[in-house]
């Protein structure tokens, strides 16, 4: 499951103003349709806008409207419709002489504003903050100040012909900067007040302008081009190479296969690798010397449940995650991240992939192999073993009656199987038909909340567990039987528990998940982090919700206690949450320790790549990451991470933090050279 969060909601908009009396604009997923905006400028002044987007059966449906002051900001705004998960959307926003005024169903505010400012909508549909890109183009210093805060920037990188039949036109890409983490890149006319041409997610969706839908896919390369230029400049910027041999010395060093810190160690590292990690005090030299200081030496953190983008490199490693193994992603794109990576032109964590296989239904989530039989399934399988992938990735409409024979093909190729439980089947059902893994703490529970007859291609793989696990008695004999059986099968179980702290919150509301780095963040993503995605109508909804999010929390501690085999990650914000999650299992019961064992050697055993990395061993990549606190005793230490080395790169998590414009957690430990 990818949420729409905080990192993806605020790049959405920013989105570049509508010109036409009518405009009508398509989206695109693997050349497929899945959804369309159309906006119509009216003869009274008001621009209305109807938005809808569909894919894997969820998306938002927003209606838009608005009116423009002299400057080209918004005089007046209003929004309504569903979210992603189908919480209602009700934001509305008013200019009057000095006084700005807002009010959505998870914040309000008013402030003074002086001059000329934009205000950035919580939910915007692609079309609305193209408003802000007219206003911003009438500045002459080129920046537009946000309300409630923030300032806005943009400046063109690139420049394409693009033709419908007879018909051409130029079009220019923006890359705007002053909303989210990363910066957005949009593909606009190129008249004076510049509007949406075009709004692409390289490798996820294209939104476009309907009847230039053959251009999508060249607009589409030459951004990714554009793109891959800021990305290699970023990774230039905070990218430390060790050359020769490193000492890491005075160290504790986490155990990871025995879950234990270990007394003060030095740690050699050369061309990447560890050479020796020995006692303190001898004399060595080397090229280049970290200063323990006496903190923990861990070894790169994995996380087990990514969709990952270009962009999230740095949150990842600034967390100490080292690994990332890529649950569902668009083939070409994740390729080419793997190249880059490798090369060392991405910042980007090590990326173990995972080969994404649905079946065609009306709810499918569009992909590379959405397969209708048999053959098909085994021509996806194929290409991901010839590809070096470890293992594939059933998802929500799989057809159930070629299932087993997938498993077993999969597996005399010398691939995992791992998933989401297809529709009409029980979590039970999949292990029996040899999945080797289960993602996502709600997919488990299903198993006692649905029959042949539920249809959890649809948002009821989210509500049912919502509703009904608060009263699941987990003492019973069905429930003991399954986790008995889990445990017997060793099915490793991806919980994901801190995304879905989503179901239990309400609009206004913090998650718990997020509280820790809030105030670090920008105030634009502080004001993202209170919004809700599910429809939680009233106090009784939830407390139903929040007791059986507690009873999700509560289960994956009792999976782990039983002898079941569990893996760390987030499927949400990359970095932050995989530390939110280790916090989530240490309230399930498991100790600090426990919880970084799961966080390193499981998610390299369960990777297939213990023999590369996971522990701290001579032999092994130097993926390490120097903590300034204790996390075996107290885990919320995980977020002070004063240092992290990828093999042979080092990297200051400070750095990272201040070009995405994030308040670091503690100062670095910096590599001294030359002695």
């Amino acid at each position: 499951m990818k949420r729409v969060l905080a990192l993806t909601l605020a790049v959405l908009l920013v989105r570049p103003v509508l010109a036409a009396d009518t405009v009508q604009y398509v989206v695109l997923m693997y050349g497929k349709k899945a959804g369309q905006q159309t906006v119509t400028s009216g003869d009274d002044g008001v621009t209305r806008v109807d938005y809808i987007f569909k894919d894997n059966g969820r998306g938002p449906e927003l209606k838009e409207e608005f009116k423009l002051a002299p400057d080209g900001t918004f005089a007046s705004y209003r929004v309504t419709g569903t979210t992603t998960f189908g919480a209602p959307v009700d934001e509305s926003f008013r200019h009057e002489g000095d006084t700005a005024s807002w009010k959505s169903t998870s914040d309000s505010g008013e402030q003074t504003v002086k001059g000329t400012a934009f205000y950035s909508p919580l939910y915007g549909t692609p079309a609305s903050g193209g408003v802000a890109l007219a206003a911003l183009s009438r500045r002459s210093d080129g920046k537009l100040p946000l309300i409630p805060s923030g300032t806005l920037s943009m400046r063109k990188v690139a420049e394409m012909e693009v033709a419908r039949g007879t018909e051409k036109r130029k079009v220019q890409l923006l890359e705007v900067i002053g909303l989210g983490l990363a910066p957005e890149f949009v593909w606009t006319t190129t008249d004076a007040e510049p509007r949406l041409f075009a709004d692409i997610y390289p490798g996820y969706s294209q939104l476009i302008e309907e009847g230039w839908n053959s251009n999508a896919d060249a607009l589409e390369a030459r951004q990714v081009q554009a793109e891959g230029e800021a990305l290699v400049d970023l990774q230039k910027r905070v990218a430390h190479p060790l050359g020769g041999t490193t000492l890491i010395r005075n160290a504790r060093v986490f155990d990871s296969e025995k879950a234990v810190l270990t007394p003060a160690s030095d740690v050699m590292v050369r061309d990447g690798r560890i050479v020796s990690v020995t006692g303190t005090g001898a004399p060595t030299k080397a090229d280049n010397v970290i200063e323990a200081g006496g903190r923990v030496l861990l070894p790169g953190l994995f996380d087990m449940h990514g969709h990952l983008d270009p962009w999230e490199g740095g949150l990842n490693i600034a967390a100490g995650v080292t690994t990332v193994r890529d649950m569902g992603n668009d083939n070409a794109t994740l390729q080419r991240m793997i190249e880059q990576e490798r090369a060392g032109t991405l910042l980007s964590t090590r990326i173990v992939p995972a080969g994404f296989i649905e079946g065609v239904s009306d709810n499918s989530a569009r992909a590379d192999y959405v397969v209708a039989n048999l053959d098909e399934a085994k021509n996806a399988v194929d290409w991901y073993a010839e590809h070096g992938y470890p293992q594939i990735k059933i998802y929500n409409s799989f057809p159930k009656d070629i299932l087993r024979d997938t498993i077993a093909y999969a597996h005399a190729k010398g691939l995992r199987v791992s998933g989401h439980v297809p529709a009409f089947l029980r979590a039970q059902d999949v292990v029996e038909q040899g999945y080797d893994e289960i993602q996502h703490i709600n997919q488990v529970l299903l198993n006692f909340l649905v029959d042949d007859k539920t249809d959890t291609r649809t948002l009821q793989r989210f509500y049912l567990p919502a509703e009904k696990i608060a009263d699941l008695d987990f003492d019973g004999q069905p429930v003991q039987d399954f986790i008995a059986l889990l445990a017997k099968r060793q099915i490793v179980i991806d919980p994901t528990v801190s995304t879905f702290e989503f179901l239990r919150q309400r609009a206004g509301e913090m998650p718990q998940s997020y509280a820790p780095v809030a105030g670090h963040m920008p105030p634009d993503i502080q004001r993202l982090l209170l919004v809700a995605d599910m429809n939680i109508p009233d106090d009784a909804t939830a407390s139903r919700y929040n007791k059986s999010y507690e009873k999700m929390v509560e289960f994956v501690g009792r999976m782990y206690r039983a002898g079941v085999p569990i893996v760390a990650g987030t499927d949400a914000t990359p970095g932050f949450t995989l530390q939110s999650e280790l916090e989530w299992y240490v309230r399930a019961g498991m100790t600090p320790s426990q919880v970084l064992q799961i966080a390193t050697w499981n998610g390299a055993k369960y990777s297939r790549v213990l023999e590369d990395r996971g522990s701290v061993t001579p032999g092994k990549r130097a993926d390490l990451v120097l903590i300034d606190g204790d996390p075996t005793t107290n885990i919320a230490d995980i977020r002070k991470v004063a240092l992290v080395v990828k093999g042979d790169t080092a990297y200051y998590p400070n750095e990272i933090f201040d070009a995405l414009g994030i308040k670091p957690f503690v100062e670095p430990i910096r590599v001294i050279t030359g002695r």
